[in-house]
């Protein structure tokens, strides 16, 4: 008997049961044989050619010339021994993201009414999704796992800690958040009280809603801001001195702030916000404290919520400091559906008018949200997540009147669409969203898509969250120059690569913002593939098309 009070029998079935695909080790069997790819004991280094076009609008007329650039990515391909700190570590997607490495870890297989259960990484892009690399001699396809693609850390080997407001410990917080079924609890949880309770967090009652003050038992002391930054700041350096981390990704997954106000000389410029931090100003968040501390300790920052975590003080100390940060808002559920929906009703010519949703809140986060300011937050970060593929059809968008239909949210170029969310009170972690698709159809028609969804919160954030911090990991070891240059340097300090985990993805200041699903999954595969020297992938399969 464990001093938690649990016990954790021998299984029969570990020795038995295979480790899930999702789980397994396997080495890095991928070899590009090819003028424009190199490999040495450090990197892979491969040369690409980044091809697009260049349009000028001349009188209703296109001229398109194509322009190409030539650059070489160097890969490192040791990978970092890495640790995860999350900001909410005791919360529902923390406790749950670290039961679900620990099982895995630990090949804890449970039963259910559904029989036998065995650990996976289902749900995660890197671990259960594939890319294409080409084509064997019977033009058969062959896919790998994206894992496969080039040397990433694997999940299990993440080294877990972080911060919370409430000091329950973590097998107790696995146990309140009543997301896992009971046997893989009662299994995992001697492994959960291994890691203690979080440190000690910060907690300004201005940012998130007064329902959660009766969590708050856990605190750094005091309301000197510079102060908590620093105490952050030692944290990080002690989490990675104590296990000997090359890297630490420090992750947002904590409640949902209320927006901070931009205000000139306060957080405009990086100065003004390290000012202000030593000022003890009020409208800097806690989370932008955290992320100030992680990028003066050059570690990756990413937000895994809806606020304005990332005022433009912090982007610019960001590329000051050439750290680097992602966000924002994990892009588990209905929102994806809405991007799917809404791309093929555009990609197949039909005009969306409206569209309306439905959601019932999950965790404790949606409780957090039922206070008007932090759901604003929220609000704000669903509120552009179609704009971008209505856009791209200017021919259907063109009427400026949208008529009496409803709030428009969704706020693009061509305002003919209207967005309308409906929030209702937080169920727990199985979540239920509606949501309503109406659109004109040929000569003048009108056709509705109505579909109900249910499902439980943190499982789908937890693999988002394992995504993300093994890929920012990933892009701190790639380097670029272009063709002439002789220094490599670091990726740009946004990570907009992270774009299809994100549902308001943070981009270079004054980039476009691409929410299609498709774009922001083919970027991603399309720049991995250049890192080995491959091209994208091309659905034209031109061989089959001609005699």
């Amino acid at each position: 008997m464990s001093a938690t009070g649990y016990t954790t029998p021998d299984s029969q079935l570990e020795s038995v049961v295979p480790v899930h695909p999702t789980s397994e080790r396997r080495p890095h069997a991928i070899t590009v044989q090819s003028e424009n790819t190199s490999y040495s004991d450090d990197f892979i280094t491969a040369k690409f050619v980044n091809r697009g076009s260049s349009v000028n609008v001349v009188d209703g007329q296109y001229i398109v010339k194509p322009v190409a650039q030539e650059y070489e990515l160097q890969t490192q391909r040791k990978v970092s021994k890495t640790g995860l700190m999350m900001i909410g570590l005791g919360g529902n997607n923390g406790s749950t993201l670290c039961a679900t490495i620990l099982a895995n870890r630990h090949q804890i297989t449970w039963h259910t009414k559904e029989g036998i259960q065995t650990p996976n990484y289902i749900g995660s892009l890197l671990r259960a999704s594939t890319f294409s690399i080409g084509a064997d001699a019977t033009g058969q396809d062959i896919h790998v796992p994206v894992s496969d693609l080039l040397p990433m850390v694997h999940p299990n080997d993440l080294v877990l800690g972080g911060w919370d407001i409430s000091g329950v410990p973590m097998d107790k917080a696995m146990s309140r958040s009543k997301v896992l079924d009971y046997d893989l609890q009662r299994q995992v949880a001697p492994h959960m009280a291994l890691l203690g309770k979080p440190l000690p967090s910060i907690y300004y009652p201005d940012f998130i809603a007064a329902n959660q003050e009766t969590r708050a038992d856990n605190l750094i002391p005091g309301d000197d801001k510079q102060e908590h930054l620093e105490k952050i700041r030692g944290d990080i350096r002690k989490f990675k001195q104590d296990n000997q981390l090359d890297r630490v990704i420090v992750f947002w997954t904590a409640n949902t702030e209320r927006y901070a106000d931009i205000i000139p000389g306060v957080n405009d410029t990086a100065d003004n916000l390290l000012n202000a931090i030593k000022a003890s100003h009020a409208e800097v968040s806690p989370s932008t404290i955290f992320a100030v501390a992680a990028i003066l300790e050059g570690e990756p920052f990413i937000n895994g919520a809806p606020q304005n975590t990332f005022v433009p003080g912090a982007i610019e100390l960001a590329e000051r400091e050439k750290s680097f940060i992602g966000g924002d808002d994990l892009k588990s559920g209905q929102t994806k559906l809405k991007s799917v929906l809404a791309e093929f009703l555009v990609n197949a010519g039909i005009k969306p008018l409206s569209i309306a949703s439905y959601n019932h809140l999950g965790n404790n986060d949606g409780h957090n949200l039922s206070s008007e300011r932090q759901f604003k937050s929220k609000e704000i970060s669903k509120s552009s997540v179609v704009d971008d593929m209505v856009n791209a059809n200017r021919l259907l968008y063109k009427a400026p009147e949208v008529g009496e239909k409803g709030v428009a949210i969704g706020k693009g170029e061509h305002p003919d669409h209207i967005v309308v969310i409906k929030y209702v009170p937080a169920v727990g972690d199985s979540k239920r969203a509606i949501d309503e698709y109406y659109s004109e159809i040929f000569c003048g028609g009108r056709s509705t898509i109505n579909i109900f969804n249910e499902c439980e919160d943190s499982l789908l954030a937890t693999p988002l969250i394992l995504d993300l911090a093994i890929l920012a990991e990933l892009l701190t070891r790639v380097q670029y120059r272009k063709a002439g240059e002789p220094e490599f340097n670091p990726l740009y300090s946004v990570l907009s690569l992270l774009s299809y985990m994100l549902k308001a993805p943070l981009v270079k200041p004054g980039t476009e913002v691409i929410n299609s699903l498709n774009r922001q999954r083919n970027a991603l595969e399309a720049f991995m593939k250049a890192c080995l020297g491959l091209e994208g992938s091309s659905d034209l399969l031109l061989s089959t098309r001609l005699w």
